[in-house]
């Protein structure tokens, strides 16, 4: 550990040196850099020497397994998931494996501030032209306009700790200027692509389930008990001066109490910065050089959302993905939500639709002068995750209890594949180390037209032989990699309505062809490969065919592998690049709303 620390040392005094660090030295180091008298004309030897000591100290480091390190709270009805005042979260388990259904889903109902989330400047911050006040240039950086490359970047923990419950009832003790200074003394200068986590362990302490959970957020509020550790507004125009853009906290809000919580967002969103709230296990981080990454889903028009913060430790992966982050070597995935887009299940014919996109207001932001947005959304909205329990049933299930349909297909599948599994693997205990990997992207656009009019509704199939064909043009498939299904069909067809019924209700009615489909077998082999996550920029994996879908998840969940459905932007995606993607963390459902980014 302490020959690392040196290492990681010198390299930086190294990049420093010879001016390639991307950090700005203070303005005394620079003249003192920079001058003849004091050394400047022997840059070339100090970087030199350095570059040769860096060499022989590191030598040939072994890489270590990279550690995914969750950091957001567990969403559920009975936890202090949203804010006091606004309505609790909701969830709704409308679709169970059974006689009228094949498949688990949920109806969510939630609003930006629920669990994790995450604060963009819209928040705070009102559009240019608008004429209202706090209007700034980031006035309609919502959600869905934040860059890929703002979520991550190099973790920089500030122990608050000794703030914690420091304060009289009702009042925030203040994380000020000086803090991150004396911080900056002890470890480095702050700069661009740094994270900056303000750790006081008030998540970790009080976030419980009611009655305990008031002191998380009402009690504070309503001034019975102290309140949480933050930054104040000076604290904030000090990290804009570093050109920090991305902070967070493990503490309810980024607002200390009772009357800096809107000053101190300002101050800091008005430079267009954006941040976590309600994070939780700050401490499992070291002070420097992990990765820190918080995404969540792509409501279009939202100024803040709900969303999954997560830690990356351990090298040469953490380094890579903070250098990625810095130099802004980024691809959003992720389709947008809106109520005029395709981005839930429509099912064929009437009736059999999921639960549509619906954005519902209530009352008024007074920062902003429009309403509050909360959203009821499917589980399977938008790009989200697959886990094994969306169609496998929890042991002890009767097979007989299933549709007569299903019940066939069951027997010509166990005849087939051997018996169908169960799960009771639901969103929460999926691990993020599992849908995060190398991507490798599988071409299949040459599958779309190739299947026949009268056959439809139909997908084209992916195949054991194409996914053989791709390995013997681009090298094996290895343990641990994302498989991304390049379709180009949410580039396509993933259109306002009614332009986009293309997407989903028109294939699945048979007036036009389906997506490419992952087929059972190639599931099956995928997982013999060691693929433990398939993605795919179409709506799903299963296709538009009931049986051939079935068994795709069938196949998919009895193997332990997760899917990652509705990706768009694929043509963008690298193989190699490292794929991200996390869900909200909702417990016991059986998908979830995320968001995918790659950097490379």
């Amino acid at each position: 550990m302490l020959r690392r620390r040196v290492v990681a040392h010198l390299s930086r005094l190294s990049q420093e040196v010879s001016g390639q660090h991307p950090r700005v030295p203070s303005a005394p180091a620079r003249s003192h850099m920079a001058s003849p008298c004091h050394g400047g004309a022997l840059r070339p030897l100090m970087a030199a020497i350095l570059s040769i000591t860096f060499g022989l100290l590191a030598g040939p480091l072994a890489a270590e397994e990279p550690k995914h390190v969750d950091l957001s709270l567990l969403i559920a009805p009975e936890y202090p998931s949203t804010w006091p005042s606004f309505p609790p979260f909701q969830i709704n388990h409308y679709r169970k494996i059974g006689p009228l259904s094949a498949y688990n889903s949920e109806i969510l109902i939630l609003d930006g501030n629920t669990g994790t989330q995450l604060d963009v400047p819209p928040h705070s911050v009102t559009a240019q032209d608008s004429g209202l006040p706090n209007a700034g240039r980031f006035g309609l950086a919502f959600t869905d306009k934040i860059e890929p490359w703002q979520f991550g970047g190099e973790a920089c923990v500030i122990d608050c700790k000794d703030l914690l419950d420091a304060t009289p009832n009702g009042r925030s003790d203040l994380v000020t200027k000086e803090r991150i200074m004396a911080w900056e003394k002890a470890h480095r200068p702050l700069g661009p692509g740094d994270v900056v986590l303000f750790h006081s362990g008030f998540s970790d302490k009080y976030y419980k389930p009611f009655p305990e959970g008031r002191r998380y957020g009402a009690d504070p509020v309503e001034g019975v008990t102290p309140g949480w550790p933050d930054p104040d507004p000076e604290c904030m125009e000090y990290l804009a001066s570093r050109k920090v853009l991305t902070l967070a906290t493990d503490s309810t809000s980024m607002g200390p109490l009772p009357n800096l919580a809107e000053p101190t967002h300002y101050a800091g969103l008005k430079h267009g910065m954006i941040w976590t709230e309600s994070g939780i296990g700050f401490g499992q981080l070291p002070t420097t050089g992990a990765f820190y990454c918080m995404i969540g889903p792509k409501h279009a028009g939202d100024p803040y959302s709900e969303g999954r913060a997560f830690g990356i430790v351990g090298e040469p992966l953490a380094s890579r993905l903070n250098a990625a982050a810095r130099a802004k070597k980024a691809v959003d995935l992720s389709v947008t939500l809106a109520d005029d887009l395709p981005s839930s299940w429509p099912g064929r014919g009437v009736g059999n639709h999921r639960q549509p996109y619906f954005t519902i207001k209530f009352g008024m932001n007074p920062n902003i002068k429009i309403p509050f947005m909360m959203h009821m959304v499917d589980s399977h909205t938008g790009t989200h995750l697959v886990p094994p329990s969306y169609s496998l049933p929890t042991k002890g299930f009767d097979n007989q209890s299933y549709a007569p349909q299903v019940r066939g297909w069951l027997a010509e599948y166990e005849k087939k594949f051997g018996q169908r599994g169960t799960s009771d693997v639901t969103t929460e205990k999926v691990p993020l180390s599992q849908t995060c990997g190398n991507a490798r992207v599988i071409d299949v656009r040459s599958l779309r037209g190739t299947t026949k009019k009268e056959a439809w509704p139909a997908s084209p199939s992916i195949t054991v032989d194409h996914l053989k064909k791709f390995e013997a043009d681009n090298g094996k498939l290895k343990k641990g990699e994302i498989v991304v299904f390049h379709t180009n069909w949410t580039d396509d067809f993933y259109k306002p309505l009614p332009m986009g019924e293309k997407c989903q209700l028109d294939p699945l009615n048979g007036k036009s062809e389906g997506w490419p489909a992952l087929s059972a077998e190639g599931a099956m082999y995928l997982a013999d490969q060691g693929i433990a996550c398939v993605a795919t920029d179409a709506p799903t994996l299963g296709g538009v065919d009931d049986r051939q879908a079935l068994f795709t998840y069938w196949a998919l969940g009895s193997r332990g592998v997760v899917g990652v459905e509705f990706l768009t932007g694929v043509g963008k995606l690298k193989s190699g690049a490292y794929f991200l993607f996390a869900p909200i963390k909702v417990r016991d459902c059986h998908g979830g709303p995320g968001r995918a980014i790659a950097l490379d």
